[in-house]
């Protein structure tokens, strides 16, 4: 397989700045009265297309064949939807020291959203880990998560952050439903889906954005920013910071108390460490509704630095030297910054 590149100093991600400059604007002009309502039916059309084409685009036969390789799988599906929400839960401890109520809650859903694909794969590349183990582990959770990730936020959150009952009948419709029209349609589609990835892509992203300008323009008309100061968002910036710098050490050194080999540690650092800013802030909009601005502030954020740290970790990876066998020769300790 191509090794994908990456760019050898890692800026900010362009679409992050485009995301924060959709914040902007839903400052300075959120949407009111009428636009409000156009904007939120297009957000809500928009979500149900993202996970149709999500469907669309996932190989029913790659995902059955990635079965074989189950107990990576089953490693990764632990770190996102077992480790990752208990270290959610032990967070409630920080509050209000160092978070607000609402920051917790958007803490607390940060840990229950499914792993990233595409930036697992890449880093995966880069330090020469297991490319299939992590496109299989990252396309598993993504599914996994559609469900388990309402379900978990309906057992922990409860009516916390605008959370209701009502919101798994959402999710069923707004995500599963098109998910699963997504893989019905996939024979006829597919194709088609492949060969326009690019403008799709285009789309999936345009779409989050709308999503954003949606959720933010309602928060602003409430005036839900006034609770959230500079102290406070340092202060959601350091819990961010260990809480990934110890989903990396535990991944690490977790896949070889397992007995897996380089590669496979290598795949299940980057997919089991990582949370997804395009499968999370649509679930966010349907889950939080009107609460959806601060809720999705922690996840925006923790992308960002996953990507900045991660990247300088691929490429400390890419440098171990490997035995003919392909085993990692000695047992440094995992860079975490």
């Amino acid at each position: 397989m191509k090794r994908l590149h990456w760019p050898s100093r890692m800026p900010v991600d362009p679409y992050i700045l485009l995301l924060l400059g959709t914040v902007g604007l839903a400052a300075l002009f959120p949407a009111r009265g009428s636009a409000a309502d156009v904007a939120s039916g297009a957000s809500t059309a928009a979500i149900a297309f993202l996970f149709f084409l999500y469907g669309a685009r996932l190989s029913t036969r790659e995902a059955w064949d990635g079965l074989k390789h189950w107990r990576l799988h089953v490693t990764v599906l632990v770190c996102t939807f077992v480790v990752f929400p208990l270290l959610g839960l032990a967070a409630r401890g920080l509050v209000p020291v160092l978070l607000t109520d609402p920051l917790y809650q958007g803490l607390l859903f940060l840990t229950l959203v499914p792993s990233t694909i595409q930036s697992s794969i890449a880093f995966t590349s880069i330090a020469r880990g297991n490319v299939p183990a992590a496109i299989c582990a990252g396309s598993f959770s993504s599914l996994v998560g559609i469900v388990v990730t309402p379900l978990l936020a309906a057992a922990l959150l409860g009516g916390g952050g605008g959370f209701s009952a009502h919101s798994v009948v959402d999710i069923v419709l707004q995500l599963l439903v098109p998910f699963v029209a997504g893989q019905l349609l996939r024979r006829w589609i597919g194709a088609f889906v492949t060969r326009h990835k690019k403008v799709l892509g285009l789309v999936d992203r345009g779409s989050i954005l709308l999503v954003v300008y949606t959720a933010f323009s309602e928060g602003v008309n409430r005036g839900i920013w006034h609770q959230v100061g500079a102290a406070r968002l340092g202060g959601l910036l350091v819990v961010e910071a260990v809480l990934l710098a110890v989903m990396l050490t535990l991944t690490w050194y977790g896949g070889k108390a397992l007995r897996f080999d380089r590669g496979d540690r290598v795949a299940i650092q980057f997919a089991g460490s990582k949370k997804s800013l395009a499968s999370g802030l649509p679930m966010a909009s349907v889950l939080f509704g009107a609460h959806a601005s601060l809720a999705v502030l922690p996840l925006m954020l923790f992308h960002q630095m996953q990507l900045m740290v991660c990247a300088v970790i691929a490429k400390r990876r890419a440098r171990d030297p490997l035995d003919p066998a392909g085993a990692q020769a000695g047992d440094r300790a995992p860079a975490t910054a």
